[in-house]
């Protein structure tokens, strides 16, 4: 049976119900019934039913949407690791089955996507627990924490091969290399690497790790390496010149470290045995003697803020001193204004010991409150302090804050590379570069990854952890370059960079960056998404398992339909809006 659609010459068309039927060797046709004062509706159910539906009773839905997980932020994660082989150079091939492969790019993707113990990963990848579609979108099943904690030991056996692939895709001869150290505090005392030491967390009290990242020149991660807690940095280049000339095989390498790192020691006994150049900045010491020895006149920044110089002190390298007026009077600012809390803390104890009423009295005592305030302001070497029992006379040492005050806003870059090699002003850039790495740092530790607290007690699971918290930070320092228009990020380089008269002078944003700030709108009127935001924004695109009324057995994988937002972020990440069905 069939509805058919009979035109009526003059009146409305006929709508009739009708069915075929074999007459000898004919076909024909005849009517059933005449549906033409049925409601459209009406016909259109019974089409429906004809076709093979089902009519449901009433208050009955069609289909029922059995479970809905948040799905955009994982696609894009998982998407963009997968776009940039991460799969692959873990191995084995990406298309084999790898349950420890898997299970390490789900720890990656989740470190992005909400970071959390391994434990409360386990918990989200789990299908009864599921927080988001990670673990359905790798087919994981159900998964327990000594899996995770056996994957990253996986993964740890691995970092030396993975780290050599990622220096043959990143790291030329020739190259810049970007080194800085940070470090991270332990939870618990149980760790061998967890030790005291200068702590940059502000935890008082906490044992710590310290770890080296290295980077290619445009900042992306290629390499990190973890010590104990009371490794000075300069005692972490040894390793990092042995990794580079041995295990990446790099035929010339470049270093470029800040002057607390590269010192004339590491120079001496790492990189120069190595046949390595590098980049790195003069001490304060060392940059008073050029200026107190006269190799350096501060004549040379009259005009401008840049001078190439040679001084004997540093045989067959170049020192390219800079003058920043910004910082130099940011500086002195700053200096006055700590003299002067100083000395006015210094006279209400001046006062306290010269009063009649209860004087205080005692060198220890005056001086235990003399210390506390010199401390504080990180001041004694700038005053002459005279201490008794019953007196105290103070005064700044003026000759010597003069002679601070002359350097203030000078700095010099030392680098053993040719200027036919390297340009001052490169060099200088280079330099400065190194400020893509304290901004890893800054991703790993705060922002987004929270690499701490560390809760591992062995040796080689706190170095996996590490490692895993590195490469989540290049799939999403790849995702960030790829968004960037979207992001308060400043996508023109090129524009910023014609806007600085020198390498010296303060970074610029560029105008459409300074846009995108002041207006929060992107050039084409869409809002302007921190990185955090807009995961959160793509996490709303849902995963949805459908089931209908008739047929149960058999359910199906809906996503919601993007929003202009989300499609676009899809678009500028290079792949589709995909799920696993």
């Amino acid at each position: 049976m069939y509805i058919e659609t009979v035109p009526n010459r003059g009146s409305p068309p006929a709508i009739l119900l009708r069915e075929s039927y074999r007459d000898g060797k004919s076909v024909r046709k005849r009517t059933l019934l005449n549906l033409s004062h049925w409601p459209a509706e009406h016909v259109e159910g019974l089409r429906g039913v004809l076709k093979g539906g089902v009519v449901l009773p009433p208050g009955e839905q069609p289909f029922t949407v059995e479970r809905s997980l948040p799905h955009g932020a994982v696609a894009a994660v998982l998407g963009t690791a997968r776009s940039l082989g991460l799969d692959r150079l873990l191995g084995p091939k990406a298309a084999e089955a790898n349950r420890p492969r898997d299970l390490v790019m789900a720890m990656i993707v989740g470190r992005i996507v909400a970071p959390a113990s391994k434990l409360a990963t386990a918990k989200a990848l789990d299908p009864a627990t599921a927080a988001s579609s990670l673990g359905v979108e790798l087919a994981l099943g159900d998964v327990g924490e000594d899996e995770l904690y056996a994957a990253l030991d996986w993964l740890l056996e691995r970092q030396p091969t993975v780290e050599a692939a990622l220096a043959r895709r990143h790291l030329k001869g020739g190259t810049l290399v970007l080194y800085d150290v940070s470090s991270s505090y332990m939870e618990g005392r149980c760790c061998p690497l967890a030790k005291r030491g200068y702590n940059r967390d502000g935890k008082k009290g906490k044992l710590q790790i310290v770890y080296g990242l290295l980077c290619a020149p445009d900042g992306c991660p290629v390499a990190i390496e973890v010590f104990e807690g009371n490794t000075a940095d300069p005692m972490t280049l040894a390793d990092q010149v042995a990794k580079l000339k041995r295990r990446f095989a790099i035929d010339h390498v470049v270093l470029v470290g800040d002057r607390g790192m590269i010192t004339q020691a590491r120079i001496d006994e790492d990189l120069r045995p190595a046949g390595l150049d590098w980049i790195t900045a003069l001490r304060a010491p060392a940059l008073k003697e050029l200026v107190g020895g006269g190799h350096l006149q501060m004549s040379l920044f009259d005009e401008r803020d840049m001078a190439a110089i040679t001084s004997p002190d540093f045989p067959g390298e170049r020192l390219i001193v800079c003058r920043n007026p910004d910082l130099a009077r940011e500086r002195a600012r700053k200096r006055e204004d700590l003299l002067a809390a100083t000395e006015r803390d210094l006279a209400k104890i001046a006062a306290s010991v010269a009063r009649s009423t209860r004087p205080l009295r005692g060198a220890a005592e005056i001086g235990m409150a003399v210390g506390a305030v010199l401390g504080r302001h990180k001041m004694a070497k700038h005053f002459d302090v005279t201490i008794a029992d019953d007196r105290l006379v103070f005064a700044r040492k003026r000759e010597q804050i003069a002679e601070e005050a002359a350097l203030d806003g000078l700095y010099a870059v030392r680098t053993s590379l040719p200027e036919e090699t390297l340009a001052d002003a490169d060099t200088v850039r280079a330099y400065k570069s190194l400020a893509q790495v304290e901004r890893a740092f800054r991703c790993l530790k705060t922002v987004d990854l929270h690499v701490r607290p560390i809760h591992h007690w062995l040796t080689d699971r706190v170095r996996a952890h590490v490692f895993l918290c590195m490469l989540a930070y290049y799939v999403e320092w790849r995702m960030r370059t790829r968004l960037a228009p979207m992001l308060y990020e400043d996508d023109d380089k090129d524009a910023a960079e014609a806007l600085r008269a020198s390498p010296v002078a303060r970074a610029q944003r560029s105008p459409a960056a300074l846009a995108k700030s002041a207006t929060g709108r992107t050039p084409d009127g869409a809002p302007v998404h921190s990185f955090q935001s807009l995961l959160a924004d793509l996490s709303t695109l849902a995963r949805n398992t459908v089931v209908v009324a008739n047929a149960p057995d058999r359910p199906f994988t809906l996503l919601t339909r993007p929003t202009p937002i989300q499609q676009k972020a899809f678009d500028l990440l290079g792949f589709p809006i995909a799920c696993t069905q």
